[in-house]
């Protein structure tokens, strides 16, 4: 087994392992607190939540926060947090008034397998939902270090941040956008969960502030990469390569760095960014080796 096979399948565990707590945090059978959880809001929420997508913020999460000593059942109830924020924001991008795609992941989109109302619900729950698993006692033994967390969370993914970069790629399209204003638009839209899924696992781990900031930089990293890798498949990939439709930020006239830079030498930055990558990990030696591969894969991944 070479090293990307052994990557993949160390990937796959965490996903698996992802998969069941989402799993139990989406059950039908109401929490305490709660009156009843309508089946039909619930199916939705499972079908957006469950059964695919890389997982990648949940990884990351997970192995920076064991990069620093810790991995148990406490992160992951974290990581599900942050995958609930991510998968609610798929379900309102697919939308037909924001992106309108009718795949994703190679399966309908929860309108088109529901309903818009239903789609509408099963985000805003997702959203909320993210918000109980983070502030849950297993995250962390410290009531301040949650609510830390939590703020932080909701920064990434609020107005100055994953919700205000889309209202800025909605902004941008069919508009000439300068290269300062797309990379802002990016470290919003996409790199501010990446970038928090970096942070949160050093947090996790009582990491010291130096190591939170180089973490935070490793993820800011691996989020203009992701981003750029995205724009790259969206260029060139077939939609069955990639599990959703492609081509599509050409034809809505998306501002992209791909757009500007061209693909040859947006494979130049990705390596670059690769390398950056390794560097914030050298002092971790071979501990950092699964984090430095990850990044590397995020840059070069092909779906």
């Amino acid at each position: 087994m070479d090293v990307t096979e052994r990557l993949e399948a160390h990937l796959a565990e965490v996903a698996g392992r992802m998969e069941a707590v989402l799993a139990d945090a989406l059950a039908p059978a109401p929490k305490d607190g709660e009156t009843e959880r309508p089946s039909r809001l619930v199916e939705a929420m499972r079908h957006a939540a469950l059964g695919g997508g890389k997982r990648l913020r949940p990884v990351l999460m997970v192995e920076t926060a064991r990069l620093f000593g810790r991995a148990d059942d406490g992160v992951y109830r974290a990581a599900a947090a942050l995958e609930c924020i991510h998968c609610y924001s798929l379900v309102h991008d697919d939308l037909p008034a924001m992106d309108d795609d009718d795949l994703r992941r190679g399966r309908p989109t929860v309108h088109k397998a529901f309903d818009e109302a239903t789609a509408i619900l099963a985000g805003d729950a997702l959203l909320t939902l993210a918000f109980d698993l983070i502030a849950e006692a297993p995250v962390h033994p410290d009531p301040a270090v949650r609510l830390r967390l939590s703020q932080e969370l909701a920064r990434a993914a609020g107005v100055g941040g994953m919700a205000g970069g889309q209202m800025l790629d909605l902004e941008a399209e069919h508009r000439v956008r300068s290269e300062t204003e797309i990379r802002t638009l990016q470290a919003m839209k996409t790199g501010a969960l990446l970038r928090y899924a970096c942070r949160a696992g050093a947090i996790l781990a009582d990491a010291g502030a130096e190591d939170v900031a180089r973490m935070t930089r490793f993820g800011e990293v691996v989020g203009l990469a992701f981003q750029l890798a995205d724009d790259l498949l969206d260029l060139e990939a077939q939609a069955d390569a990639v599990g959703k439709a492609t081509g599509k930020d050409a034809a809505a006239g998306k501002a992209t760095l791909v757009a500007l830079y061209g693909p040859q030498q947006t494979r130049v930055i990705l390596a670059d960014l690769s390398a950056e990558a390794k560097a914030l990990l050298a002092s971790d030696g071979a501990r950092g080796d699964l984090l430095s591969q990850l990044a590397a894969f995020v840059a070069e991944r092909q779906r």
